[in-house]
């Protein structure tokens, strides 16, 4: 007896044994399960923040690209006026802040200067309508609840974007996301051509050798035309047109005004002419002292920050030689050809800013020379020093907006054409001279602190003015841009 009962207490304990391992087994599978589940829980919820996060950065990249296009149909006629320059600067140019600095918004988070609230149904079709919504690209990730702008918390700074937005998930995810945008506000250029000095020389062949299309004509000293009729008349009837002034019977332009400081000569005057012929009523000379001629100046220290934050910037030596970011090294000079090269139209270089020989501000003994000999450039180029422009080649044709008929018109006005042979799309603005060789064609401004001189009898600038650039729009440059560490997730 005592054997089998030996027997069944080592059963019974073997079971019992058993019965605590399939326990603790399946307590260890309940925990598991558990974790899983809220592994995925916790994997669904990382996923739908990131989704939030994604669709409000997607709100605040319209915003920044709204600034970048104020006059986009897609949104409301009253934003425009939000996102427009309403002051100006010491300067008199459109700007985003007052000559104090201070920000043109100046909006709470509970009085924004502008808002969206998707509460409202009409906003809410303006966020969210699959048809018409500024969103309804990103809709398959969720909506956008409310937009608002209003001012920046960081002195400098431009203003605050507000996006509270919901995933597409039931429970919805919400998050709302604030981010602060600097401003460029690089001053515009209000004139097609601007010298400092005179514009044109007394000796035979070394007269203007610039004409303007569709903007102003600015000349600090004296303008020396070799005849009188090489200035357009100003008429609103004038055609707009692609054609140059020798492609024309006459010449005259919509927009055209000239305003030189000084006197106007003629070198050859017609049969029967003074020097001093009567020019016609666009032509504004003896400006200066009073009211004086206002050239549009870009100062040296902030266009270099800019270049090396935005752009490209190259020192340059005694040959003519490039060296990027700064460091000359002898040897390792680039030519400018290799960095002034534009395939076709669309293929901008952005801002190229080149330094002086001694990397210091402009003087009279520290200036370079480079030369441009590409066919097509297009781009923004700033050069403290002088220019020799001589491009090679037939230029490029490309599709180009006139100005809007009159200041108070919209851009529904302005008029499509077609520009051919054009070397130089965007800017050229030199701190020295610009020394033109051949027939050059540019759409855009030209800017020489000295002179525009041809370098023998015959060779001509022929410039297009890009009104844009009078608003401080300038392809290849941001107008705003998201200040760097004032990204914020409130919840």
């Amino acid at each position: 007896m005592s054997h089998i009962d030996g027997t069944e207490n080592h059963q019974g304990i073997a079971l019992l044994g058993a019965m605590v391992l399939v326990l603790i087994l399946s307590l260890l599978g309940v925990t598991l399960l558990n974790l899983a589940g809220q592994e995925v829980i916790s994997a669904n919820a990382g996923r739908e923040a990131a989704i939030a996060q994604q669709l409000a950065d997607a709100a605040g990249e319209l915003v920044v690209a709204w600034f970048h296009s104020p006059q986009t149909k897609t949104v409301q006629p009253a934003l425009s006026s939000v996102l427009a320059k309403k002051n100006r600067s010491a300067e008199g140019g459109p700007s985003f802040f007052d000559q104090t600095g201070r920000s043109q918004f100046v909006g709470t988070a509970n009085q924004p200067d502008f808002r969206l609230d998707a509460g409202n149904s009409s906003d809410d079709r303006m966020l969210n309508d699959p048809e018409i919504g500024v969103f309804r690209a990103v809709r398959h990730l969720g909506t956008i609840e409310e937009l608002k702008i209003y001012a920046p918390s960081n002195p400098g700074l431009l203003c605050t974007v507000d996006v509270t937005v919901a995933t597409q998930t039931n429970p919805p995810f919400r998050q709302s996301v604030l981010t602060q945008l600097g401003a460029l506000d690089l001053p515009p250029l209000r004139a097609a051509v601007q010298v400092g000095q005179n514009l044109g020389g007394l000796q035979p062949g070394s007269e203007a050798p610039v004409s303007v299309h569709w903007g102003d004509l600015k000349v600090g000293g004296d303008l020396i035309l070799g005849r009188a009729d090489e200035i357009p008349t100003k008429s609103a009837l004038a055609p707009v047109t692609g054609q140059g002034y020798d492609e024309t019977t006459q010449r005259e332009d919509r927009w055209m005004d000239a305003w030189v400081g000084g006197q106007v000569q003629v070198m050859q005057p017609a049969s029967g002419q003074s020097k001093a012929p009567s020019f016609p009523h666009n032509v504004h000379s003896r400006q200066n002292p009073i009211p004086g001629v206002r050239l549009d100046k870009w100062t040296y220290e902030h266009l270099k920050r800019t270049a090396k934050r935005y752009g490209s910037y190259f020192a340059i030596d005694r040959d003519g030689l490039l060296y990027p970011q700064g460091t000359v090294e002898p040897g390792h000079g680039i030519s400018p050809d290799d960095v002034f090269r534009s395939q076709g139209p669309g293929d901008h270089l952005g801002l190229i800013f080149i330094d002086t020989l001694d990397q210091a501000a402009p003087r009279t003994d520290n200036l370079g020379v480079l030369r441009l000999r590409t066919a097509y450039v297009e781009g923004i180029v700033v050069v403290q020093g002088h220019v020799v422009l001589a491009p090679s080649g037939s230029g490029q044709s490309m599709s180009v907006f006139s100005p809007p008929r009159t200041e108070q018109d919209s851009d529904a006005s302005r008029t499509s054409t077609q520009l051919s042979r054009v070397h130089l799309n965007g800017v050229l603005y030199a701190s020295g001279n610009i020394m033109v060789t051949g027939r050059a064609r540019a759409y855009g401004a030209v800017v020489a602190g000295g002179t525009i001189v041809p370098a023998s009898s015959g060779e001509t600038l022929e410039v297009w003015y890009d009104h844009d650039l009078g608003q401080g729009l300038y392809r290849g440059l941001p107008v705003v841009y998201r200040a760097p560490g004032t990204w914020l997730a409130r919840y």
